[in-house]
C-alpha cells in the first residue's frame, strides 16, 4: 500500500500544523515540515517541542526565507524533501501541500488512489504554447535574470529587468530541456522524487537557471519531471483542488463548501479560510473514515465561475471595425426569437418559418448547427460571433431573402443589443417558459453547473440562483428598451400569445392563432 511522505510548507498558526501534522501521520503517513525562516523562531520552537516525539514527523534541516515569485520556494521545498527521503525509506510517494490544505477523501480513499496507477501526479504543459499564463510576462521570465522579489522591491523588480531588455542581456534556456509548466502543488513517486535530487546534484548550471527565474515553482519541478520521467508514467494533474479568480487571486473555501469539496475529483483542497473552524473540523474527522463512497461530480469550476460572472456582466464581443462600419441592411428584417428553452424556439420558428414563408436558421450562435458553406466563417462557434453580422448578411445573400428568422439564447444579451442597433429591422420575440425544478437541475447539469452525482445539498442551494439568473436575463432584455420586441407566454391561451406573434412576423391575427395553437409547442 502507498505510504505518503507529506512535504509540508507553512509560515504560520503553530497550532494548526501541529494538529494537521498529528492528523496526516496518524494513518502511518511521514510529514516533513518547512516552516518559513521569516516566522517567528518561538512558533517553530512551539512546533517542534509538541512534534518531536512522533518518529513519523521531520524538518527540515535548513530553514528558508521564502518570498512569492523566488527560487526560495523552490528551496524550501528541496530541503524538505531531502529531509523525507533520508527519514523515512518506507515513503512511497511525497505529496507537496501548504498550511491551508485539507483533504477532502479518506485517508483510505487517497491510498487506493495512488495505488491504483504507478503515476506521477504534476500539472505539467508545454511553457509556450499551453496558455497556461493568461497575462503578463510569458518568455521574459526565463531569458532575463530576476534577483530581486517582485511584491517586496518592486521598483528594482523591473528596474533590472528594463537595463537587462534595453542592453539585450537575454540567456538561452539550457538545449536539452523542454520548459514545462504547472500548478505548485504535485503528489511524485519515491523515484521521481530521487532522480530529481540527483539531477541537482549533477547539473549545477541547470540549477543557476533556475534561481533567476521568475515564479519557479510553477515550471522547476513541471520541468524537470517531463524530463526525467516517460510521459507514460505522468498524470498531468495536481491532486489538489484549487481555483483562481480573473485577478489570479485563489479562492478560499468556507464551511458552506463541505459538500462541494467532497464532490471534486481531488484528493486535498487549498485554500481553506481560518475561521472556516466547522470545515476544518468536518474534513479532519474525514481523513480517518473508512468504507466511505465519494459522488464525484466536478461541478466546482464551472460553478464559481458562473456565481462570480453574475455581478460583471458586460460585453463579450468588442465590435470590430468592419462590423461597426457595416450594416445588415435597412431593407431587411431579421426575426430574432429568444427563448431559454431552445426545443420551444424551434418549435416555433419551425411552424412560423413554414407557414410565413422565411428562411430560418436556428442558434446559429449557441450551437454548430448546420449553414451553408460561407468561406470558413461558419465552422466555428467564435468564428460565427467574431463575425456575426457578415456571417448574417452572407445568410441574406445565400438564402436570397430580404427576411431571416434565427433563434437566440437570451443570455446573449449583446448579440441583441448589437443587432437591433444595426440599421436592419430588428425584430425580437421573447418566449418565456416555465421551469420546473427537474428543468433547472437538467440545465444546471448541460452546462456544467452540476454533475450527476452534485449532492442534493448543492442542487438545493444552486437552484435559487438559476432560477434568478433566468429572470435576470429576461428582465434585462424588457429594460432594454428594444424598438420592435414583442414577448409571448407559456402559461397564455393562443388567442393570448397570436397578437404579439403577428405584430412580431407582420402577418395576420388568424395566421399568428394558428402558430400560437401549434400543439407540442411548449410540450418538455
Amino acid at each position: 500500500m502507498a505510504k505518503i511522505a507529506f512535504i509540508l510548507l507553512t509560515h504560520k498558526d503553530p497550532e494548526g500544523v501541529i494538529s494537521q501534522a498529528r492528523r496526516l501521520s496518524s494513518e502511518g503517513d511521514f510529514v516533513s515540515i518547512h516552516f518559513d525562516a521569516r516566522a517567528s523562531q518561538a512558533d517553530f520552537a512551539r512546533i517542534q517541542t509538541a512534534l518531536a516525539d512522533d518518529p513519523s514527523i521531520a524538518f527540515a534541516r535548513r530553514r528558508v526565507k521564502c518570498g512569492w515569485g523566488e527560487w526560495s520556494l523552490v528551496a524550501a521545498t528541496l530541503e524538505a524533501v531531502k529531509a523525507a527521503v533520508d527519514a523515512f525509506p518506507q515513503a512511497t510517494h511525497f505529496y507537496l501541500i501548504s498550511g491551508d490544505c485539507l483533504p477532502i477523501k479518506t485517508a483510505e480513499y487517497v491510498h487506493d488512489f495512488l495505488d491504483a496507477e504507478d503515476v506521477d501526479y504534476i500539472e505539467s504543459v508545454d511553457f509556450f504554447t499551453s496558455g497556461w499564463i493568461k497575462t503578463g510576462m510569458r518568455e521574459d521570465r526565463l531569458i532575463y535574470r530576476h534577483v530581486f522579489n517582485e511584491r517586496q522591491s518592486k521598483w528594482l523588480f523591473y528596474k533590472s529587468y528594463e537595463i537587462q531588455r534595453a542592453l539585450g542581456m537575454t540567456r538561452k534556456v539550457p538545449e536539452d530541456l523542454q520548459m514545462m509548466i504547472g500548478s505548485q502543488w504535485w503528489c511524485l513517486r519515491r523515484q521521481t522524487v530521487e532522480a530529481v535530487l540527483e539531477f541537482c546534484r549533477v547539473r549545477p548550471a541547470v540549477m543557476r537557471f533556475f534561481k533567476t527565474t521568475w515564479i519557479p515553482d510553477e515550471t522547476f519541478f513541471q520541468t524537470l519531471v517531463r524530463h526525467l520521467v516517460p510521459d507514460r508514467e505522468i498524470r498531468s494533474r495536481t491532486p489538489t483542488f484549487l481555483m483562481f479568480t480573473d485577478y489570479g487571486m485563489p479562492v478560499t473555501f468556507y464551511n458552506d463548501h463541505y459538500d462541494l469539496l467532497l464532490g471534486q475529483d481531488f484528493l486535498f483542497a487549498r485554500k481553506i479560510s481560518p475561521d472556516a473552524a466547522d470545515l476544518k473540523t468536518r474534513l479532519g474527522e474525514l481523513w480517518h473514515e473508512t468504507a466511505r463512497a465519494f459522488s464525484i461530480s466536478g461541478e466546482g469550476r464551472a460553478l464559481f465561475s458562473f456565481l462570480t460572472g453574475r455581478g460583471r456582466i458586460g460585453r463579450r464581443f468588442a465590435p470590430r471595425f468592419w462590423e461597426v462600419e457595416s450594416s445588415l441592411g435597412r431593407e431587411r428584417t431579421l426575426y430574432v426569437v429568444v427563448c431559454k428553452k431552445w426545443h420551444v424556439a424551434k418549435r416555433l420558428v419551425e411552424q412560423a418559418g413554414a407557414r410565413a414563408g422565411i428562411p430560418r436558421v436556428e442558434y446559429l450562435f449557441n450551437e454548430l448547427c448546420p449553414l451553408p458553406a460561407l468561406g470558413g466563417i461558419e465552422t466555428t462557434l467564435s468564428k460565427r460571433n467574431r463575425h456575426r453580422r457578415a456571417l448574417l448578411r452572407m445568410l441574406f445573400d445565400y438564402h436570397r431573402t430580404d427576411r431571416l428568422l434565427i433563434c437566440v439564447d437570451p443570455a446573449e444579451f449583446e448579440l441583441l443589443r448589437d443587432l437591433s442597433a444595426d440599421r436592419v429591422d430588428a425584430r425580437i420575440l421573447e418566449i418565456e417558459c416555465d421551469f420546473t425544478d427537474d428543468y433547472l437541475i437538467g440545465h444546471a447539469r448541460r452546462v456544467g453547473l452540476a454533475g450527476e452525482q452534485s449532492p442534493a445539498g448543492v442542487i438545493e442551494r444552486l437552484l435559487p440562483t438559476i432560477r434568478f439568473d433566468l429572470k435576470f436575463e429576461s428582465d434585462r432584455m424588457r429594460d432594454a428598451g428594444f424598438p420592435a420586441f414583442e414577448h409571448i407566454r407559456q402559461g397564455a391561451t393562443p388567442r393570448e400569445n397570436a397578437l404579439p406573434i403577428a405584430r412580431f412576423l407582420g402577418v395576420d391575427r388568424d395566421l399568428a392563432h394558428e402558430i400560437a395553437a401549434t400543439e407540442y409547442l411548449f410540450l418538455d
